[in-house]
């Protein structure tokens, strides 16, 4: 699989600054500052209860801050209303979210459709087309007859079909098979290079984050631990936490 090219066009596209987030006793983030320049992907990897997915949610939000700033375009997200600000921010889980009683079709026409887009269904089927499904094969199906593969393409399809300028992706390929899985990674490639959009993508997988992200952010405990080019992190990582994540991951 091919290494995305950088897509960076100056300027964050996202902006968390300082951004602390508390559940009770539990420190899920605790300052952070990062920015996500417009086009790039940053891949946030670390350990299960690190703050990855913690942070990708304060970027639509589904997580409000205890402390701290975040910003979409150098505008503060709580000056902006948490549902239109949905509509144009793409988002994607690990098991897709598809709804099961609704074609697909019409799953993936759901943004265009609460935007009013009189070519809703039309959209749909250039995002089906975009994530490799044909719409006139697989427009009219039900997700419960599609293979775990084929709802996450769905469920991308969807998150692609109203044109965000921000795209969030939770752990998007982490339920499938190794197959499936580099497939979609490979699909993913491939709509980088056709789709100007933002991305932040939380991953477990190290070679996953270094050959879908531009740069990989790693977080322990809450804190951003270090963030920059996937080369750079392995070849000079800053602590000791860094160089055994990544060592652990590349030589899996």
């Amino acid at each position: 699989m091919s290494t995305p090219r950088p897509r960076i066009d100056g300027g964050a596209a996202l902006r968390a600054v300082e951004v602390s987030k508390r559940y009770g006793a539990v420190v899920a983030l605790d300052r952070v500052t990062i920015d996500v320049a417009a086009g790039e992907c940053l891949a946030l990897i670390g350990e299960s209860g690190s703050g990855k997915t913690t942070l990708l949610r304060s970027f639509n939000r589904m997580v409000e801050p205890d402390a701290g700033t975040v910003l979409i375009d150098d505008q503060p997200l709580r000056s902006l209303d948490p549902v239109a600000l949905r509509r144009r921010v793409g988002y994607v889980l690990q098991d897709g979210g598809l709804l099961p009683h609704w074609r697909v079709r019409r799953n993936v026409a759901l943004v265009p459709w609460l935007l009013r887009e009189p070519d809703a269904e039309a959209r749909a089927d250039e995002a089906l087309r975009l994530v490799g499904l044909d719409p006139t094969q697989f427009g009219d199906r039900w997700p419960r007859g599609l293979s775990g593969g084929q709802r996450q393409r769905v469920a991308l399809a969807r998150a692609l079909a109203g044109a965000p300028a921000v795209l969030l992706l939770d752990e998007p390929f982490g339920a499938l098979d190794a197959i499936t899985r580099a497939e979609l990674q490979d699909t993913f490639v491939g709509l980088r290079s056709s789709v100007a959009v933002t991305t932040v993508l939380v991953t477990h997988d190290v070679r996953e984050a270094g050959a879908l992200g531009d740069r990989m952010a790693v977080l322990r405990r809450g804190r951003l631990e270090q963030v920059g080019p996937p080369a750079m992190l392995r070849d000079a990582p800053a602590t000791p936490y860094v160089a055994a994540l990544l060592a652990r991951g590349w030589s899996r």
